[in-house]
């Protein structure tokens, strides 16, 4: 009787200290999130400053040198210029297993300069650059979720390392796939991102690969009315190469997305172009597809070079991968965006949203920021160097609402809402999710496991080998206006 007695107590004694130190543990956690809070209108500040600023892919000197220098600050030790891109580092804190990434943003679009305001009006200093994917706030909720965890670290509450990645020129630049292949994912347990959105969402989609090209064509120059015969039209080269283009995307697999835009094509009309220019995508689910595609496309321009006795010269910037979902780190990030997301519009937000909504083709109901979705299994039309990350650690990422709902990326109403207080409130979300997202692989090393064992599942003994050309550099020089 005595032994049972005993037994008892000491299975009581377990209970109550598992359970203290589990309450302990989710008190210590909810104090980190809340800590956030309090430096609210210093990271908006530094957000917002980075959207005034507006730099281009691989020009956000001033972008990533803000973004760095806090985390210096915030005791991490810098690592700069990245992959031989100036403009990506690398910040760590802490020391030891589990290694934890966080990747941050921080590039504009060119043609996307907007005031703050929920009519179209065109802000000046920018050069014409907007931030119409909200990768200001993209870069800032990274790297707060990144200082709050290290403070974690600092003292004694967590164990391991974590590091923030600067990562430039998503848009069209692929810096991450140059800074994968340079193996500087190669020892992190997992990595963590997120991206604005017109609502809540975690579980992992999958998006389209893509490689990204630009065709340039050089003829001879002449008058085109008094001596047609000696010019040789760059222009047409280009025309020529789009309509090949044009006939090609019908006999390309279900899911294939061919588009261009036309960067150069002469001056006057009076003047035969003897330089033209012509910036492609291709995008396909299937990496391996994506480059019998370019390969299809390569021979479009080539033909367009040999109808008009052009030359052709090929500047191919590289590709991405598409995105190897995880499920297992997946659920963990939609728990606890669940567990945090409480949006909601004030008066003055509700009427700025109202009025924007005036100008957008899809009207989505208002009360939705205060939900969270599962995106588990889809397919984003989309495309995003986070999938090259993907391929070589388990990943995951989630979405807030930044923008207005119905509100399209790449758009004026999106860097619109990115400069006011319906994206500060959406970016906060995001750093709180991140940082308890962080907290929870810190204290859970099966999951961690687990997560790299799917990851090797998902990707059925393929290795993972970049789409870039042997030796290829980062094209630094892709959103500068054409040499002709």
């Amino acid at each position: 009787m005595l032994l049972i007695r005993s037994l008892a107590g000491l299975i009581l004694f377990i209970f109550v200290a598992i359970f203290t130190i589990a309450a302990t543990n989710i008190n210590n956690k909810d104090k980190m999130v809340n800590s956030i809070d309090q430096k609210a209108n210093f990271y908006w500040r530094m957000a917002y400053q980075i959207w005034q600023w507006a730099e281009p892919g691989y020009q956000e000197k001033k972008s990533s040198a803000l973004l760095a220098e806090n985390l210096k600050k915030a005791g991490f030790t810098i690592e700069r210029g990245i992959a031989e891109i100036p403009t990506a580092f690398m910040a760590t804190y802490g020391s030891g297993k589990p290694i934890i990434g966080i990747l941050g943003e921080f590039d504009a679009l060119p043609g996307l300069a907007q005031e703050a305001l929920p009519e179209k009006r065109i802000r000046g200093g920018t050069n014409g650059n907007g931030h119409g994917c909200g990768h200001h706030m993209f870069g800032v909720a990274s790297s707060a979720a990144a200082i709050t965890i290290a403070e974690q670290i600092k003292s004694g509450t967590l164990k391991g390392t974590i590091r923030f990645y600067g990562t430039p020129a998503e848009e069209g630049g692929s810096a991450k796939t140059f800074i994968t292949r340079a193996g500087f994912f190669n020892d992190c347990d997992a990595v963590l991102h997120w991206h604005p959105g017109d609502s809540n969402a975690a579980g992992d989609p999958t998006c389209l690969a893509r490689i990204a090209v630009k065709f340039q064509f050089r003829g001879t120059s002449t008058h085109a009315a008094g001596a047609p015969e000696q010019g040789r039209s760059a222009l047409d080269a280009v025309e020529l190469t789009n309509h090949a283009a044009q006939l090609l995307r019908e006999h390309t697999p279900d899911f294939t997305r061919i588009h261009h835009v036309i960067t150069a094509g002469g001056g006057a009309p009076n003047v035969v172009p003897n330089f033209a220019e012509v910036f492609y995508y291709v995008r396909h689910p299937e990496p391996g597809i994506v480059k019998t595609l370019y390969q299809r496309l390569l021979k479009c321009a080539q033909a367009g070079a040999l109808a008009t006795e052009t030359n052709l010269k090929v500047k191919y910037l590289g590709g991405t991968h598409n995105i190897l979902p995880n499920d297992v780190l997946a659920k963990v990030t939609l728990r606890n965006l669940r567990e945090l997301t409480n949006l909601n519009y004030n008066e003055e937000e509700m009427i700025f949203a109202k009025k924007l909504q005036e100008s957008l083709p899809k009207v989505k109901p208002l009360n939705i920021i205060s939900e969270v979705y599962d995106n588990s299994g889809k397919i984003t039309k989309g495309s995003t160097d986070v999938g090259d990350v993907s391929w070589v650690v388990p990943t995951s990422g989630l979405r807030t609402a930044t923008w207005v709902p119905g509100t399209p990326a790449h758009s004026w109403q999106a860097v619109a809402c990115g400069g006011m207080s319906i994206g500060k409130k959406g970016m906060l979300l995001a750093a709180k999710a991140l940082a308890a997202t962080a907290w929870d692989l810190f204290n859970e090393p099966n999951t961690l496991k687990d997560a790299k064992k799917e990851l090797q599942e998902r990707r059925k003994g393929q290795e993972y080998n970049a789409l870039l050309e042997p030796g290829q550099k980062p094209p630094l020089d892709y959103r500068n206006p054409p040499k002709q």
